[in-house]
């Protein structure tokens, strides 16, 4: 199975902002759609960043100490350019799922997008890989059954010979 499968198996399309978008719409946008990144892109709809729940969980921690240290930060006006990653670790659409579950286990990010061009063709999540490895057990273990159920009966002329 490859990251093109996977992304053949995806009902939507990936979120996308541009970089100047303020935090609180990236925010509000993930929490209407029920989703963990958001596709960062500039004006010829080339990939500059990656927004995940990570980024705003830290800008969110970094500004609560802030607040504690007695300054008074405004979370409105934070654009998602300054609190992104600005370099995700990207995949391919030919990679194969058991590389692709390395590259996702060392780099640590969940959500990585597929990128060719530049231009991305779809972001896969750790959930969108657990479903897929899944799928290929269930047919895996589907094929072994019908194999075993299919095992030639002994004659009983080789036992214990």
């Amino acid at each position: 199975m490859k990251v093109s499968d996977i992304l053949a198996l995806q009902k939507f399309e990936p979120v996308t902002l541009l970089p100047e978008a303020l935090l609180s719409e990236a925010v509000v946008l993930m929490s209407e759609k029920d989703i963990g990144s958001v596709v960062i892109i500039n004006n010829e709809n080339k990939l500059v960043g990656m927004l995940t729940f990570r980024e705003v969980i830290r800008i969110l921690a970094k500004r609560q100490i802030e607040n504690r240290s007695g300054k008074t930060p405004t979370m409105s006006l934070i654009t998602v350019d300054e609190v992104m990653n600005d370099k995700p670790t990207t995949t391919e659409k030919n990679m194969e799922i058991n590389a692709l579950r390395r590259l996702m286990n060392d780099c640590g990010e969940r959500y990585l997008p597929c990128v060719e061009n530049g231009m991305v063709l779809g972001v896969v999540s750790f959930h969108d890989v657990a479903r897929a490895m899944l799928k290929v057990q269930d047919f895996e273990n589907k094929m072994l059954k019908a194999y075993i159920q299919d095992w030639p009966e002994s004659d009983g002329s080789s036992e214990n010979s």
